[in-house]
């Protein structure tokens, strides 16, 4: 046999039935003519007030008992993928050198092998060789890389 669930609208119908059916069995039937006093009618919405508020706490009971989807409480961000990361040059790579005078930036080309997956990727007229007395450098110049769609991150 296969059980069909139970929707909400079904579980409220009998969380109804459970309250009426209670009220019913305490009031009684009785024989008596029907008088009503204030005491009497004080003592009856005191007695329904009690139901409903035991009847809730069960209900609330039950839906605490289903099981939840479970959501992480810190969501971890996905990874971007390969076709959008490689537009992410290394920040950490960026360098200053001295030339006749004046400062140049340059992202180092070591540095790109060891920290930058994309490194052959990158455009060609965008690569320079900067000299001055004391050493020569290779790497690529970040506004080039730049106008290129290329940005620089810190990881």
């Amino acid at each position: 046999m296969t059980q069909v669930p139970q929707n909400s609208h079904n579980a409220h119908r009998k969380f109804i039935a459970v309250i009426l059916a209670a009220a019913v069995a305490i009031t009684g039937f009785s024989t008596a003519p029907a008088r009503a006093d204030s005491d009497d009618i004080a003592k009856f919405i005191a007695g329904a007030a009690i139901l409903g508020i035991i009847g809730a706490a069960i209900n609330d009971r039950r839906d605490d008992r289903r099981e939840r989807p479970h959501v992480d409480p810190k969501p971890h961000p996905k990874p971007l993928p390969p076709r959008v990361r490689r537009y992410d040059l290394p920040a950490k790579c960026l360098t200053n050198i001295r030339v006749r005078g004046k400062d140049r930036r340059l992202l180092g080309m070591r540095c790109l092998n060891r920290n930058y997956d994309f490194v052959r990727k990158l455009p060609n007229r965008c690569y320079a060789e900067l000299e001055n007395r004391h050493k020569s450098r290779r790497g690529y110049r970040p506004g080039c890389l730049r106008k290129h769609g290329y940005r620089l991150v810190r990881r």
